[in-house]
């Protein structure tokens, strides 16, 4: 028989268990437990047709229905199961009758499993609690920079050397501006705060961590107090790179002529915002595809004004953070270089 668990009691267990996620692949799409398989009892239509007959008929035509579409994917549905190795927890929404159906079925076969109390309502209620009440204790240094100063490029760079590091943008899908989500695909909120409270666990015990200094938004999500928190108080670096660098990170990063179309209606919504005659000349240049040029113009008179108004408010709100350290670099290698050059020369103060 399967033994119902709490999502604390799988955490103790993650290391040598595969968590399953029961419910149909648009459920598991729009939101999901970080690391979770996804074998659904069914599928999209078929959660619809069952739903339609629950609402239309009544619970037990829904229920008939339902036993009639299982019976028909019986085999497969357990084959998918039995191929997986080791300890196996299994979820959908509520912790109801699809995951209970599912436990059921592969006791009956001889397959153990777990149950996960409350489904993934439960796992959803844990996060926004853990966000709202965890204390995150590790030192923070916020990369901060002009527009195309390569922070998030920086960052990974950090990340794969074994620092560290929280990447705000790279979990919400998005890259912080009108045109931030250009070749990504925006995380919602549900899915930006598994991502992010897996990582904050991770970290809790490192003396330090690195992230960019995000405004409260990032496309479709909001960054938790605890961070805003920790940005305010920590030490600021700040990158700054020439100009044509800039524009050629842009470049590299965003592949514009990858996106015409989308580059084009991102503009649109700022267009307003920009002095007409340097507006005109950007449109211009998005058209003709000298994108190099509409970089250049948007960061001097748009993105470049747009930092120095909103760093200024956040030293003058901030006030008590811990530090600056400025980074004058010809290059993103120069400026990582540098980065590294900081981090060590502090813990050499911290430790003395």
């Amino acid at each position: 028989m399967f033994k119902d668990v709490s999502w604390e009691e799988c955490l103790e267990r993650r290391g040598g268990l595969t968590v399953i996620d029961v419910r149909s692949p648009g459920e598991f799409e729009e939101a999901t437990i970080p690391g979770s398989l996804n074998i659904p009892l069914f599928d999209n239509e078929e959660r619809a047709e069952i739903g339609t007959i629950y609402k239309q008929v009544g619970v037990q035509a829904a229920k008939d229905r339902g036993l009639e579409i299982v019976s028909a994917k019986l085999p497969r549905f357990v084959k998918q199961f039995a191929e997986i190795p080791g300890n196996k927890a299994v979820f959908c929404w509520r912790g109801g009758m699809r995951s209970r159906t599912t436990a059921t079925v592969l006791s009956l076969m001889g397959i153990s499993s777990y149950r996960l109390t409350g489904g993934y309502r439960a796992y959803r209620q844990w996060v926004v609690e853990k966000l709202g009440t965890m204390t995150f204790k590790p030192y923070a240094y916020v990369i901060q920079g002009h527009t195309g100063s390569g922070k998030t490029a920086l960052l990974r760079r950090l990340k794969q050397a074994g620092h560290p590091v929280l990447d705000l943008e790279g979990m919400a899908g998005h890259r912080g501006s009108v045109f931030g989500e250009i070749g990504t695909i925006a995380r919602n909120q549900k899915t930006f705060d598994s991502l992010l409270i897996e990582e904050l666990i991770a970290y809790n015990e490192r003396p330090y961590v690195l992230f960019e200094a995000e405004s409260k938004r990032i496309g479709k999500v909001a960054i938790p107090d605890l961070l805003t928190a920790k940005r305010s108080k920590g030490h600021q670096i700040t990158i700054e790179l020439p100009v044509d660098v800039r524009v050629r990170h842009i470049l590299d990063d965003y592949e514009p002529w990858r996106h015409a179309e989308e580059c084009r209606q991102a503009f649109r919504h700022i267009r307003s915002r920009i002095h007409t005659p340097i507006a005109s000349e950007i449109d211009t240049c998005l058209k003709t595809e000298r994108y190099d040029r509409a970089v250049e113009l948007l960061l001097t008179y748009y993105y470049d004004p747009l930092y120095t108004r909103s760093s200024g408010q956040f030293e003058r709100e901030a006030g008590d953070f811990d530090g600056q350290t400025l980074i004058r670099a010809s290059s993103l290698d120069e400026a990582y270089d540098r980065i590294e050059a900081t981090l060590r020369e502090r813990a050499s103060l911290i430790r003395s």
